[in-house]
């Protein structure tokens, strides 16, 4: 059964945490003289309020569980979705609540969709917490509270695994608890790191906060309606895509190079991969807007890199629009939205080593149809990988490609076209943001019904929480003893 005095005691401790990262709006907007002081201090602590109540008058539970870390990630994601919204509803910049839950859920999990029609008339102390949704959201919620919360030490691996449910993670420390502080570490330096490059490179300092947040939780909010297009220095543009690929890459090869450990991400199978996958994706590009479109030779480079690793990193910002760029990029564009960044980043999608191994595993089944009675198990980082793990990405792949196709589906039900339905189902399960169609990257996501952005909303979830985590609330043996 589940542990429900554990399960209120955490979700309260969350939210409490979710309102104090709040209040750092109302510092912004008053610094910005925005007028927004007001809605922003009622939301923070409205917030703080409801998860201090929760957590004083709960009781102390005992471990938390797994079926409960499971159950603790999904409902709290939704939950700081819910009150996450409330600066938006009551600053009026958002009045539906469908809509600002969906912007919300979009920034929590870094989808980066947006129903948003200008941007620009949105307060900046508004533009700002829709940043740190992101932020926030990229390395995680339930990690930054293990790193300052002594009440998740109990049962705080099952909640780590449900947040971070990929096919491996690493641990930086024997403690989970300062493996969490490491990564926070890392992950707050590098972002902080890109504000002042950026600050350096023209961008102005409020814009380059912002879009510091949303590029290392490769998230794609923009301050601006042209996103990165809205500057025009190339400079930006390169360090912008150099922080997303860095964002794309697992945060413990992060960490060990940081301490001089280069062998440890130069013999590194998942990053060989995922940096083969980008170069080869950017020649390509690079050869065709050079050749195709007869753009000049460094901004034909640029505009590749800038767009190849943002949709292979889920980020989602843009530079240019590539349904411009003609069918072969807009095909081998879509065919990126399924690849992803590295176990272990902030990128969504369905992740490199998933890929790799799903390789891996293929390749050899060539060698056991001859070989039948050989057991030839495939390496990974020149460790055997166990079979429940290859089994594990395989049901993955089915389910995740399964749900895209559904979900293409039930949007193309709603009235849109081919292209539009399965790019909106690849872009948000992703947690991408732009797509091809009516969500291609100069459109938004206002126009879909109230029950597309609940459904969408729905798949931002899942694709964050990598399918198995939500899904296994819906199977009746979650609930049985």
């Amino acid at each position: 059964m589940l542990n429900k005095p554990a399960i209120i005691r955490t979700l309260g401790a969350l939210v409490l945490i979710s309102g104090i990262c709040m209040l750092t709006s109302v510092a912004v907007s008053l610094i910005m003289d925005d007028g927004q002081h007001m809605a922003l201090l009622i939301s923070s602590l409205l917030t703080v309020i409801t998860g201090g109540t929760v957590l004083l008058l709960s009781k102390s539970g005992s471990t938390i569980g797994k079926r409960d870390g499971y159950f603790i990630v999904t409902l709290s994601w939704i939950v700081f979705s819910l009150f996450g919204s409330l600066p938006f509803i009551i600053s009026g910049a958002i009045p539906s609540f469908t809509d600002a839950f969906f912007e919300t859920m979009s920034g929590f999990t870094t989808t980066g969709a947006t129903i948003l029609k200008d941007i620009e008339a949105v307060p900046p102390s508004l533009l700002y917490w829709r940043s740190m949704t992101q932020w926030l959201g990229g390395m995680g919620i339930i990690v930054l509270s293990l790193a300052i919360l002594p009440m998740l030490k109990m049962g705080s691996m099952q909640l780590f695994i449900a947040e971070v449910p990929g096919v491996t993670y690493d641990k930086l420390h024997p403690k989970l608890r300062e493996t969490a502080k490491r990564l926070w570490a890392i992950y707050a330096a590098f972002t902080l790191t890109e504000m002042i490059l950026l600050m350096v490179a023209g961008m102005p300092a409020f814009d380059a906060l912002c879009h510091s947040f949303t590029t290392m939780a490769t998230g794609g909010y923009s301050t601006k309606n042209a996103s990165i297009a809205a500057f025009s220095s190339p400079y930006i543009h390169y360090i912008i895509t150099f922080f997303m690929f860095l964002a794309g890459t697992n945060f413990a090869l992060a960490y060990f190079g940081l301490h001089g450990r280069f062998k440890k991400i130069y013999t590194n199978q998942e990053f060989l991969f995922y940096l083969s996958m980008v170069v080869a994706s950017i020649i390509i590009t690079s050869l065709v807007l050079a050749t195709g479109i007869n753009l000049p030779f460094e901004q034909a480079v640029r505009e590749a890199a800038f767009q190849v690793v943002s949709i292979i990193t889920t980020t989602g910002f843009i530079t240019a629009d590539y349904l411009h760029w003609g069918p072969f990029l807009i095909v081998l564009i879509f065919l990126l939205m399924f690849t992803g960044g590295s176990a272990g980043s902030t990128g969504g999608g369905i992740k490199m080593v998933r890929l790799l191994l799903l390789a891996k595993n293929s390749r050899l089944e060539l060698r056991r149809l001859i070989h039948p009675s050989a057991i030839i198990p495939v390496r990974y980082n020149h460790r055997s990988v166990p079979p429940n793990i290859i089994y594990n990405v395989m049901a993955f792949m089915v389910f995740y490609f399964f749900i895209a196709g559904i979900s293409g589906m039930i949007i193309a039900a709603m009235g849109y076209d081919l292209a539009t339905s399965f790019s909106t189902a690849a872009a948000t399960l992703g947690n991408i943001g732009p797509g091809l169609g009516a969500v291609g990257p100069v459109e938004n996501y206002s126009h879909f019904p109230l029950f597309g952005k609940w459904f969408l909303s729905f798949l931002m979830l899942t694709g964050r929480l990598e399918l198995f985590t939500v899904l296994i609330l819906f199977s009746k043996w979650f609930y049985r003893n």
